[in-house]
This record gives C-alpha cells, sequence and structure tokens, in this order.
C-alpha cells in the first residue's frame, strides 16, 4: 500500500532527511522551526513528526528528543522529493581541471574518475571499466634498454598496452630494429586484437627477420593483450574518506565493510548485476550483499557508441548526499563521453 502524504508532510520531512544528511544529529521539532520558515508553530511540526514516526519514515534513537530518518524516509526522499541540483561552477571546475591533468589513456580515465568521484561524494568510488572486444592494434615499438636487451611494446587504440623484455638479435642495430616494428604495425595497424590469431601471427614471422625469440614475445604480447581485454578491471577509491563518517565509528561496522571492499569479485558481480537498469539508488536492506546492509548505493552504467565502457557507483551510509552524488555522476557522464570521444580520435 503506497502511503500519500500532504504537502506540508513531505516538506517537513525533506527538512528532517536533508538536515540530518548535514549534520549527523537527530533532528528536534523546535530545530526545523527555528532553522526554516515554515509559518507553523514546533507543536504543529512534532505532531506532523510523530505521524510520520507512525508511518514508518522517522525513528527515536535511544531516548533522544530528536528523530532521525528510516531507510523507507530515504527511499521516498529519492524516489519523490530530492531533485539533482545543477553542480555548482567551483565543482564543474574542479573535474575539468582534475580530467585535464590526469588523463592520457583509457586506464586514466576511469582511475581519475574513482578519485574525483570518492572526493566530491566523501565515499568510496567503485568504477567498473568494461574491457570488450574492440581494441585494435595501433602499433609496435622496441624501447632500447641497454646494449643487449629492449622492451617489445604493443599499443592498443584505446591506449592501453603490454610489453615484454626482449634480447636484441646480434649485430641488429637500432635503425634495423625500428624498421622491423614499422614493418609489423604496417601488417597489423587497425585490427582488432580479437581478430589476430596465431595463424595471423605467423604471416608476421618473416616481418620479424625469421628470429624465433622476437617472434615468440610478439606472440606473447598479443596473447597477454587479448586475455587482459576480456577482464573488467575495477577501481576503487576513498576508503579513507568513507571511514571518517561517523557512521562508521564501530569497529564491527568497520570490519564488515572492508571485507566486502576486500572481495573484488563480489563488487564486480555487485555492479554487473544490474549494469542495464541506468542510474539506480539501492538503500538499506535493499542491497542484497550481507555486510552493506546499513549503506546506501548509488551506481549508473555508462555507454559510448552503444556500447558499455563501464559502471560508476558511490558507497556510504545511508545518510548520504543523495541529491550531490547524483548530479556529480550525471555530470561526469556527459563529461566522459566528450573525454572518451576525442581519445577515440587520437
Amino acid at each position: 500500500m503506497i502511503t500519500v502524504l500532504s504537502d506540508r508532510k513531505k516538506k517537513i520531512l525533506q527538512l528532517i532527511i536533508e538536515d540530518y544528511i548535514e549534520t549527523a544529529e537527530p533532528v528536534g521539532s523546535r530545530s526545523i522551526a527555528r532553522k526554516y520558515n515554515l509559518g507553523i508553530s514546533p507543536a504543529t511540526i512534532r505532531n506532523e513528526m510523530s505521524d510520520l514516526e507512525l508511518l514508518g519514515y522517522l525513528e527515536q534513537p535511544h531516548t533522544s528528543a530528536g528523530r532521525v530518518p528510516s531507510a523507507a524516509a530515504y527511499r521516498y526522499y529519492v524516489d519523490s522529493l530530492a531533485k539533482p541540483d545543477a553542480l555548482a561552477p567551483n565543482d564543474v571546475a574542479l573535474i575539468n581541471s582534475w580530467f585535464r591533468e590526469r588523463v592520457h589513456s583509457i586506464d586514466d580515465i576511469f582511475q581519475s574518475t574513482a578519485k574525483i568521484l570518492s572526493r566530491m561524494s566523501k565515499n568510496v568510488s567503485v568504477v567498473l571499466a568494461n574491457k570488450d572486444s574492440e581494441s585494435v592494434f595501433s602499433y609496435l615499438r622496441f624501447l632500447p634498454l641497454n646494449e643487449h636487451q629492449a622492451i617489445l611494446c604493443i599499443v592498443a587504440n584505446d591506449g592501453r598496452m603490454d610489453n615484454s623484455v626482449i634480447q636484441i638479435p646480434a649485430g641488429m642495430s637500432r635503425l634495423e630494429m625500428d624498421t622491423l616494428a614499422q614493418r609489423v604495425t604496417n601488417k597489423l595497424h587497425g585490427m582488432k586484437l580479437d581478430d589476430i590469431t596465431d595463424q595471423i601471427l605467423k604471416d608476421v614471422r618473416d616481418t620479424l627477420a625469421g628470429d624465433k625469440a622476437l617472434y615468440a614475445s610478439l606472440i606473447q604480447v598479443v596473447r597477454q593483450m587479448r586475455s587482459g581485454q576480456q577482464e573488467n578491471k575495477m577501481y576503487l577509491g576513498g576508503t579513507k574518506q568513507l571511514l571518517s563518517q561517523p557512521e562508521f565509528k564501530d569497529p564491527e561496522r568497520i570490519r564488515e565493510l572492508l571485507s566486502v571492499l576486500e572481495e573484488e569479485q563480489m563488487l564486480k558481480d555487485m555492479l554487473m548485476a544490474d549494469k542495464d537498469s541506468g542510474l539506480k539508488v539501492t538503500i538499506g536492506s535493499e542491497n542484497k550483499f550481507s555486510g552493506i546492509q546499513d549503506c546506501s548505493m548509488i551506481q549508473a552504467t555508462y555507454r559510448l557508441n552503444g556500447q558499455v565502457v563501464g559502471t560508476l557507483a558511490v558507497l556510504g551510509p545511508t545518510r548520504m548526499e543523495y541529491r550531490k552524488v547524483i548530479s556529480v555522476m550525471d555530470y561526469l557522464h556527459n563529461y566522459l563521453r566528450v573525454v572518451m570521444n576525442k581519445m577515440d580520435e587520437k
């Protein structure tokens, strides 16, 4: 049964939730009357709060005279009351400068996203980067280490690279190595990594002057990149910020939460389970995994040219700045689309 709240109850509930989000202190009727000009007495506010408590939206912790929102209150707030705000100009400037100074590859994008998201939300951020099968061979380079060794380095169009240390064939000059690298690049450039089969690599063997060691290293690096792109990579940020929240002063709660954050596969499963649902907010017991059933998680999956490129999530106490976090994630969605399109054009 859906409870229909009067406009006055909605307003009082919203003010209580936002006051508690800001202060982490139980909220009383006198405090609401003093802070906000509602045009009604503290006694009237107290009566409305009593009704909201009976409806399951407010709870009274211990013997405190104030009330705190319940999980049901946060659910109602997110669904009906919390309208995301436009980001403040200083927040926009921070995000823009953060990416401008740090992003040089696809991995940089996701690492920077995890850090800026945790910094702005003051909670844990989890970024799951989807490794699809569309990475394309860009070029091969030999980078000299010393007289006898070099690094065989392959770079894909998305900025990812893999490498292997090789022995320089006896008598081969730097110019000859550069020529070999260019020949391999000419043969493989523009091919999807998944399409570079061992048979195709055999056709490249003569290009490497028949050197078996070089050929073996080339196969090894291509296989590494092929296998690596099949894995979803996860980036975590802000654990320290989350643990500074008053909700996590209890050592047992900290232990449970850290055990969840240490389970990388569990976090991946959590994000993958709802990757097609767009923006999703789960609150309290709505979270299926034990250890975070008194937390909230906001997550969103982002696409580029129709393909899933990553999932962003913020995990924190139910006393979370929902409006701010949703606004940041919405801005990052649009910003990442621009950044990643620019990366594709390079």
